[in-house]
């Protein structure tokens, strides 16, 4: 098999094997701690952002909170250039999902040099704690997880023709009321704003700041608000289905970490990567 970046020789593991084994594996004991020191660091930079957000912490406490979060910010960017050095295929690592939430964690804080506010935006990096599951070996959970996003994958066109179709209604609604309360009633002086309101009465949100007022508009309403306890049944219904179609797998998966593309969940006893094809552990 052709590779474009062959691996290190066989032999003493270098320092960019031993980096890869620090940061992708949780089987080796500096590779879990790694990882569970990792995941500390995310928490409490999610912690030390929410604080920052609140004026009474920020007044008194603003300086070495932004200091800790520059702290966090720097090492995060750190050990994402070290998890694109440590790999054979660096692209297939920066546009894998953690490779781009990895990104995103480090992006607001320097964005925020630029964008006043904008450093807020670090709480992506609890999305970061999925890898919680990998370090304690719950990677069977993240594979019934991969079973639903793709039954809503699968859902996709369906629930696309639903949402027109309820687009039409709601424009049908709106149009209907505006007729009945329009003369009168100034929530509904204009279409557009009698399908905001059939919306929200739809989706049974109901923010009471536009109410009928005509008895053909109320009941009208009142139809409105029980048709849309049926409507929230179907997309649900859609999703349920498709994922009783798909027989749940009790397999046991592997911690190993694929030196070209970073993808992870493979069989215990896969010798190729199921993603990218390159052999593991080469």
């Amino acid at each position: 098999m052709h590779r474009s970046q062959e691996p290190d020789q066989v032999g003493k593991p270098s320092t960019r094997d031993r980096i890869h084994e620090v940061i992708f594996e949780t089987e080796t004991p500096s590779g879990k701690a790694f990882d569970v020191v990792l995941l500390v660091f995310i928490v409490a930079s999610v912690i030390i952002v929410l604080l920052e957000s609140m004026e009474i912490y920020r007044q008194r406490f603003g300086t070495y909170l932004t200091a800790l979060e520059w702290f966090f910010t720097i090492a995060f960017t750190i050990e994402y250039l070290l998890r694109i050095y440590s790999v054979y295929k660096p692209g297939k690592y920066i546009f894998s999902f953690f490779g781009i939430i990895d990104l995103l964690a480090i992006l607001p804080t320097y964005i925020g040099l630029f964008i006043i506010g904008s450093h807020y935006l670090v709480v992506i990096r609890a999305l970061r704690l999925l890898r919680i599951f990998r370090v304690f070996k719950l990677v069977n959970f993240l594979r019934q997880g991969q079973i639903i996003i793709e039954s809503l994958r699968r859902s996709i066109p369906k629930i696309t023709v639903f949402f027109f179709f309820i687009l039409i209604v709601v424009t049908i609604i709106g149009s209907i009321m505006h007729v009945l309360e329009g003369g009168f009633n100034p929530g509904f002086s204009s279409i557009p704003k009698s399908i905001y309101w059939a919306i929200v009465t739809l989706t049974t949100v109901g923010y009471g700041d536009i109410t009928p007022q005509s008895d053909p508009g109320r009941f009208l309403s009142a139809f409105v608000m029980v048709l849309g306890y049926s409507i929230i049944a179907v997309p649900t219904g859609i999703i349920a289905s498709d994922l009783l179609r798909v027989p749940s797998s009790k397999e046991d998966v592997s911690n190993q970490s694929c030196r070209y593309c970073a993808s992870e969940g493979h069989d215990p006893d896969a010798v190729f990567c199921k993603y990218c094809g390159e052999r593991l552990n080469p």
